[in-house]
């Protein structure tokens, strides 16, 4: 009767595989599947119904089972709370009910299951705090509560539980300290407290337990130092987590006792001082992350002479360093590393000179990065051989010399960015073999010739940026076989004669660039075909002619004409009708257009011309009239063979399998991952339709709210659309290959990463200028004007932050993660209703208070971005505390000397005594803005429209300042 009063909790339509169809009277009910009795007495002794993807809630009267020893319904879709039924399974040992979708509090009357040993309740819905009766459990050796909304703190109680061997709470927000007491967990293996939100020292007794394989103590608020013995203490150590903490101090060469190790992850802290591990104790070594640190051995000559070590780590496969501080020359001994080695990241340091020939030797690295260091010399030919090789960045470092010809060995390349070195010579046509290129930089160098036709034949590029050199002669015919072209940045160089004709072929153009050359002549006709262009700069060229009547077609976001020969009348619709979205100066035989402009009225035309304007007109009228019947009857004959029409909008997107997703990342590779949130990765991948690089957002649905964040997004981006929006690709509802739900979304990729990044990353020495800040916040307050007062039905962001804005190539702002999104006057809330809503520091108070998410929430947010974004201060920052924060810290500043609050870096905008005053006025009229978004009152606060025309006309009057 309880087993089929377990049936009776899940409906026939919720057991699509058919695990409880022999539940019936036909056979006896040991024989029913998933169902094992014992051999003696015939009871059930077992339940056993894993991943069924059973739908329902679970029968109470599964505590009558008295002589159930494992119940196991782990992977499916049981609803609702735990029966404290439960609790009277006294001879209960093992307990799964881990990747369901249970709530409510974890039971009391657990105490019951005196025999309990397993007790998995992990990534489900639970809440409250871990009960005390918990510690009763003498016997338990196997306790995980993952990724479920516990709080309360880590409960000291557990350490009572002295037979226990793993202990999992990762991803709750218990908060508070570890307890001393877990020291007493003799038995303990596997220690898993990621993500905790917990503060404070690590306990001197967690270093005691020496049977630790596993400690896991990763994104969390934890403070103080390693013990310089923790080697010797934790001897049996496989895995080390404490990435994304505030640990600080030496790290302690006894690490290298730990010859047991193969994941060392201490990246994000505060750690210093020299590198003295010796790494060549550590033979299973495969993954090491100890990037964002500050390793400076004190600018000795031999920082980096740990790399000698690592030559014995044969199972190395991932090594990241970058952003360490590390100082001096890379060893040759780099090249002994283990051939297992996939990913080297060695950017954001302080390394110089020539980079070793035997760099050749590590064949199996598919990411070699180098970025933002001080790097002379050639680049070494050796990087030919490493023919797995996949992206190679060397940016910002002062390699001299020709490219290598063997580059074009590397036919696996995706990604190769050599942007800001002293490169010299011709770009060597060998780089065509690269056929699997999709993305190539190599601006900002000192390369002279011809671009090669080759690389107009690598039908795969994405990206394609030559600008700031000196390369000369005409671009080859082949250029329009690039059709997945997205950007072409030709700028900045010497090319002569007329715009080819051929280049109206890249039909996916979205941002092109030819400014400061040498052409002549007129616009070709030809680029009218190129429908999806955003941005055009035509710039500081010779050509001559009438302004093109297509270009008002185009949903450009910006169109610079400036410093050319053009002559006429001045076009008046599309983007002619926004003076702020083009530029025609410099061409002085201009007439008509906006009054805004101030241009001379264009003079009568004479009646000849006139009649000969009719008679273009007649024939125009006629050819578009033909043009429309053959593109009719096309069309109706395309229908008539069964083909969709490709404006349909149920192919506004495209689909995508979770197959597809997997590949585009290379399987989801920590290699390819670009960032992490608190429920969701994201990774850099290329879809194989198109060959275009994306980002991938993939939901940790085991994290509460992320389902609900998913849903969000969707409905968010099924009804928005802007240019300073965050473009989506598609999105993906799914399962993995394992059967677990898989959700994803995928989105354009932004080449210039986040807001937040060009702020405080040490990657970006050179700072956004004061114009490019003001460009920034005017995006961005365009888009909340946007979701506020353009939609059908107003949009709350609700997460207003720098890291929620990505950089375009060109520094242009786009605004994306709508997973708190909230549609206003609708049924449809996908946001929490419990608790603050959005991120510490970008908060409104109100919603501290229960008020509902609100558009003034949104300008409260955007009011502290300003000012974060002027101060370069976070506004959760050590010095706000008390009674300060960010909002009062710039609203003193009004008051007294608004120059004080400024960003250093901004500082240096005042070129001349005589515009200081001038632009001071400026800072202190956008540090105004900011304060007054950012009032605690709603209704006083200013409205966002308002804030986009302030911020303009600040812009503007900086423009009239040269600054």
């Amino acid at each position: 009767m309880a087993l089929l009063s377990f049936k009776s909790y899940v409906t026939q339509k919720n057991d699509p595989y058919g695990a409880l169809a022999s539940w019936n009277s036909s056979s006896h009910f040991c024989n029913w599947g998933g169902v094992t009795c014992g051999k003696r007495h015939r009871r059930v002794t077992v339940i056993h119904l894993d991943s069924e993807e059973l739908n329902g809630s679970l029968s109470p009267y599964l505590g009558n089972l008295s002589f159930l020893r494992v119940l196991s319904l782990k992977n499916n879709s049981f609803h609702g709370s735990i029966p404290h039924q439960l609790g009277d399974l006294s001879r209960l040992q093992m307990l799964y009910l881990n990747r369901n979708k249970l709530n409510g509090v974890i039971p009391t009357n657990f105490s019951g299951c005196y025999n309990l040993r397993v007790l998995h309740l992990a990534n489900n819905h639970l809440v409250g705090s871990i009960p005390f009766e918990i510690s009763i459990l003498s016997k338990l050796s196997f306790l995980a509560f993952d990724n479920n909304n516990l709080i309360g703190g880590f409960p000291p109680f557990l350490g009572n539980v002295t037979s226990m061997e793993l202990l999992s709470v990762v991803g709750n927000q218990l908060g508070g300290i570890i307890p001393d007491t877990l020291g007493r967990l003799k038995s303990l293996t596997r220690f898993y407290a990621g993500g905790c939100n917990l503060y404070g020292t690590i306990p001197n007794s967690i270093y005691n337990l020496s049977l630790l394989t596993r400690l896991s103590l990763s994104e969390n608020q934890l403070t103080g130092s390693l013990p310089p013995t923790i080697g010797s203490l934790l001897p049996n150590l496989e895995a080390f987590q404490l990435r994304n903490n505030q640990l600080s101090g030496l790290v302690p060469s006894s690490i290298s006792n730990c010859s047991k190790l193969q994941n060392l992850e201490i990246a994000s802290n505060y750690f210093s001082g020299k590198l003295t591990i010796e790494f060549s104790y550590m033979k299973d070594i495969a993954e090491i992350y100890l990037n964002n640190n500050n390793f400076n051995g004190g600018g000795e000559p031999n920082d980096m002479n740990f790399i000698d070590s690592l030559g014995k780590c044969s199972k190395l496969m991932i090594l990241s360093i970058s952003n360490c501080n590390f100082q001096g020359v890379v060893p040759t001994s780099i090249g002994n590393l283990s051939h297992q080695l996939q990913f080297l990241d060695l950017g954001e340091n302080q390394l110089y000179g020539s980079l070793p020939s035997s760099i050749g030797n590590l064949v199996g690295v598919t990411h070699l990065g180098l970025v933002e260091n001080q790097f002379t010399g050639k680049i070494p030919s050796t990087i030919g051989i490493l023919q797995k090789l996949q992206r190679v960045n060397l940016n910002k470092n002062q390699f001299s010399g020709p490219i290598p010809d063997t580059i074009g060995n590397l036919t696996n390349l995706n990604v190769i960015s050599l942007t800001f070195n002293r490169l010299e010579g011709d770009i060597p046509p060998s780089m065509g073999n690269c056929f699997q290129l999709q993305a190539l930089d190599l601006s900002n160098n000192k390369l002279s010739g011809e671009i090669p036709k080759q690389l107009f034949q690598l039908s795969s590029l994405f990206i394609l940026s030559l600008s700031n050199n000196s390369l000369s002669g005409s671009i080859p015919t082949e250029i329009e076989d690039l059709k997945s072209l997205n950007i072409l940045d030709l700028s900045y160089n010497h090319l002569p004669g007329y715009i080819p004709s051929n280049l109206g072929g890249c039909t996916s153009l979205i941002h092109l660039y030819i400014n400061n050359n040498l052409y002549e002549g007129i616009v070709p006709q030809s680029l009218s075909s190129i429908r999806g262009l955003e941005e055009l700069d035509l710039s500081h060229n010779n050509l001559s002619g009438q302004i093109p009547k297509f270009l008002e077609r185009f949903s450009f976001k910006y169109l610079n004409l400036s410093f050319n020969d053009f002559q006429g009348q001045v076009p008046m619709k599309g983007v002619f009708a926004n003076t702020s979205a083009f530029s025609i100066v410099g061409n002085d035989r201009l007439c008509g257009g906006l009054v805004e402009l101030r241009l001379h009225n264009c003079k009568a035309v004479k009646k000849h011309k006139k009649r000969f304007t009719l008679i273009i007109i007649v024939i125009s009228v006629a050819c578009t009239i033909l043009f429309a019947l053959s593109f009719v009857s096309a069309w109706c004959k395309r229908k008539k063979n069964g083909q969709p029409s490709q404006s349909s909008m149920n192919e506004r997107f495209l689909k995508v399998s979770y197959s597809q997703l997997l590949k585009a990342t290379d399987g989801f590779s920590e290699a390819n991952l670009i960032g992490q949130g608190g429920s969701s990765s994201v990774y850099k991948g290329t879809l194989d339709h198109d060959d275009n690089i994306v980002a991938v957002k993939v939901l940790h649905l085991q994290i509460q709210g992320a389902h609900r964040s998913f849903m969000a997004e969707c409905e968010a981006w099924r009804s928005i659309r802007h240019r300073n929006l965050l473009k989506i690709i598609t999105s993906c509802s799914s399962v993995d290959f394992q059967g677990n739900d898989f959700k994803a979304l995928v989105y354009e990729f932004m080449s210039n990463g986040s807001l937040h990044d060009w702020l405080y990353s040490n990657a970006n020495t050179s700072r956004l200028n004061l114009i490019q800040r003001i460009n920034i916040l005017i995006e961005v307050a365009s888009a909340v004007d946007y979701l506020h007062n353009q939609c059908i039905t107003t949009v709350v962001h609700g997460d207003l932050k720098p890291s929620n804005i990505l950089l375009d190539n060109d520094l242009v702002a786009h605004l994306g993660d709508f997973g708190l999104a909230k549609f206003l006057g609708t049924n449809s809330d996908h946001t929490n209703t419990i608790g603050v809503k959005g991120t510490i520091g970008y908060t409104p108070p109100e919603y501290g208070l229960g008020s509902q998410m609100t558009s003034s929430g949104d300008v409260y947010s955007f009011g502290i971005l300003l000012l974060e974004v002027m101060t370069r201060k976070m506004p959760t920052n050590d010095i706000f505390k008390d009674d300060l924060n960010l909002h009062k810290f710039a609203s003193v500043a009004l008051q007294n000397q608004v120059i004080d609050v400024i960003d250093d870096d901004l500082l240096v905008m005042q070129r001349t005594r005589a515009n200081a005053q001038k632009v001071e006025q400026c800072l202190a009229s956008i540090i105004r803005i900011g304060v007054s978004c950012s009032i605690d009152s709603p209704s006083q606060r200013m409205n966002i429209n308002t804030v986009v025309h302030e911020l303009l006309h600040v812009r503007d009057s900086l423009k009239n300042l040269e600054v």
